[in-house]
């Protein structure tokens, strides 16, 4: 059974086959002796040259690494930096936005047409006050007389007519403009 482990041995481990039984007993015995063996082995000595290779790899990428070290902190805060830029331009940009909704607000189709029946309303108001103005400074000028019977001149009347009809033709423009919008009969364009 032993010739059995010992050819299995020297099959999985060549090297070991020229030492004799008494080598191999004292190899499992003598801890100084087994690792003297041991470090002799094509194998560890590969398996060391490997795992320093890798050591030296390790070595010199750590010193790329520590190299680049600084160049790659200013970047990392270049970055940040460049992060805390884009966002706050992010938030004017909403600000912006919204200020721009706000100014195009007063030209949305909608708003201009409150607006024009708010003129219609307004101008209407201005022609009435107008009106009532002249009727008023006319009942001042006959309470002012004698008679009773005062009328202004003729000058005064004109200049009355006129200006209430301009009134009221712009009045009269604008409740057309505004019943045709609300028909639907004025078009709309967003250039």
């Amino acid at each position: 059974m032993s010739t059995d482990v010992v050819t299995q041995l020297t099959m999985d481990f060549p090297e070991l086959a020229y030492l004799s039984r008494q080598d191999l007993e004292d190899l499992l015995n003598d801890t100084n002796y087994f690792q003297a063996v041991f470090h002799s082995l094509p194998r560890v000595k590969a398996m060391y040259d490997a795992q320093a290779e890798l050591g030296n790899a390790n070595e010199s990428i750590a010193r790329n690494n520590l190299a680049l070290q600084e160049k790659l902190y200013k970047l990392r805060s270049e970055t940040q930096d460049a992060f805390n830029e884009a966002k706050s331009l992010e938030a004017r940009w909403k600000e912006l936005e919204k200020e721009q909704r706000d100014v195009y607000q007063r030209f949305t189709p909608q708003f201009l047409h409150m607006r024009l029946r708010h003129s219609v309303t307004a101008q209407d108001d201005a022609s009435e006050r107008l009106a009532t103005a002249f009727i008023q400074h006319q009942s001042l000028g006959s309470s002012e007389t004698q008679s009773g019977t005062a009328t202004p001149s003729g000058k005064e009347i004109d200049d009355f007519i006129k200006e209430f009809k301009e009134a009221r033709k712009i009045h009269h423009k604008r409740v057309i403009w505004s019943d045709r919008w609300s028909k639907g009969q004025v078009e709309w364009r967003e250039d």
